[in-house]
């Protein structure tokens, strides 16, 4: 009786544990996706920014991750919106996953960002922390009058930090750049998409040699599109921009 009892407790506990596994093995074979969405872009993973329902800056303004905001077309080409949802505005961004350092990084826009609302911003930038930090902005800061772009490094309201232009642009197409080396920091914007312009097609270059150049520093960068002091679009509609590629060289 006591051997029979004993090969039947035997058995109960190896079902319970052939049960286990079973269940480990289904949770090993169907992992729970990450919350953060990633996107493949120009050959390099980006993370979606997203602020749920929580603003944050710039702005403050809240941030949404969905097709909607930031999607990747049939070309290849990324897509940046400023979109209204149930009475609010979500803008977009995306981060490199990886830092790459003193490098030359070039955007290729591929959409008209001289024609963005006076309160949209448009933001292709390293960043560590606000001290930390270097700019190609397109935006007229709410000033229907104000040039619409600009070159900077943080903190930009510092004397020869930044300066200021208008794109001009004569077609969709625009190069923009910055070198960023441990000495200096040279920019650029072009017409069309080229690395070797000719003299009519350099729309601005600046060359920035302060002391507030940022150090190699686990920085990050990232392309957004965000509405300054979170006002809403001034024409009450969506903004977007295109990037048809980027090169870090």
């Amino acid at each position: 009786m006591k051997k029979s009892l004993s090969i039947l407790l035997y058995s109960f506990f190896i079902l319970i544990l052939i049960n286990s596994c079973a269940k480990n093995s289904e949770v090993q074979d169907n992992p729970v996706e990450p919350e953060t969405r990633i996107i493949d872009f120009s050959g390099y993973e980006w993370v979606v920014r997203t602020s749920d329902e929580t603003k944050q800056g710039p702005g403050p303004n809240l941030f949404s991750d969905s097709e909607e905001n930031v999607w990747v077309d049939d070309q290849g080409r990324l897509h940046l919106k400023v979109v209204q949802d149930g009475g609010n505005w979500y803008c977009s961004g995306v981060t490199l996953r990886k830092t790459f350092g003193y490098k030359k990084y070039v955007v290729y826009v591929a959409s008209d960002v001289e024609a963005l609302d006076e309160n949209v911003v448009a933001g292709i930038f390293t960043y560590k922390n606000d001290e930390e930090e270097i700019d190609i902005e397109f935006s007229k800061w709410s000033k229907s009058n104000n040039e619409n772009s600009q070159f900077a490094v943080q903190p930009s309201h510092l004397t020869g930090n930044k300066t200021r232009f208008d794109l001009n642009l004569n077609t969709d197409l625009s190069t923009h750049f910055f070198d960023w080396k441990a000495d200096k920091i040279e920019f650029g914007s072009y017409q069309g998409h080229t690395l070797t312009p000719e003299s009519k097609d350099v729309i601005n270059t600046w060359t920035y040699t302060g002391s507030n150049i940022p150090p190699e520093n686990e920085e990050r960068f990232k392309i957004n599109l965000w509405l300054f002091r979170g006002s809403a679009p001034s024409d009450n509609k969506s903004a977007e921009m295109i990037i048809d590629r980027i090169e870090i060289l």
